[in-house]
């Protein structure tokens, strides 16, 4: 049976947890919790992330497995399925849909590309490149659609172009300073 659609975001980020290997709910939060990680991205307590696995896993991008822990209780280790491995591959590859989307969703894309080497942190910010070019190109013919009396509509429109212009030499220094990091190691 197929896995259901995954929505973006936090889901596609616990799908990059398991990518190196296995882990235990408490591991996975911990990383989360990590400033040097993800924690400067999402703050997600414990039972949301449960949460989060059990849907996970009914949808058929996790497993899990129980494991004994000596006089200790057993817990659950959850591994990626192939359809979960191919749902975190084709999400980390993919530039955000909306600009809106920079403060979460990017940066966590941004931090599992860089653990996956030079050329996929190249390849998303010259994709995410592209798509802010395009961007703002099209609110520049909406701009100019809008006329004079139209003065707070283009304000708006203005005030997005400008957050979009700002994120451009952004993604320039992300792109130097990531691939200069992901070659050191």
């Amino acid at each position: 049976m197929p896995a259901e659609p995954l929505p973006t975001g936090i889901n596609h980020a616990l799908l990059g947890l398991l990518v190196e290997h296995p882990m235990h709910p408490y591991e996975m939060h911990q990383q989360l919790l990590r400033a040097e990680a993800l924690g400067l991205v999402w703050h997600l307590k414990q039972a949301h992330l449960y949460a989060l696995l059990t849907r996970l896993q009914e949808a058929g991008y996790i497993t899990s497995v129980t494991e004994a822990q000596g006089s200790r209780p057993p817990r659950k280790v959850f591994h990626l399925t192939a359809e979960g491995k191919a749902a975190y591959a084709a999400w980390v590859a993919a530039p955000v849909e909306h600009g809106r989307d920079f403060r979460l969703e990017f940066l966590a894309k941004l931090f599992f590309a860089a653990r996956e080497g030079t050329a996929t942190v190249t390849a998303l910010i010259e994709r995410q490149k592209a798509i802010c070019r395009q961007w703002i190109a099209d609110i520049e013919t909406d701009i100019q659609a809008l006329g004079h009396e139209r003065r707070y509509d283009r304000l708006v429109l203005e005030f997005r172009r400008g957050q979009l212009e700002a994120i451009l030499p952004w993604l320039d220094q992300c792109q130097e300073e990531l691939a200069a990091s992901t070659a050191e190691r």
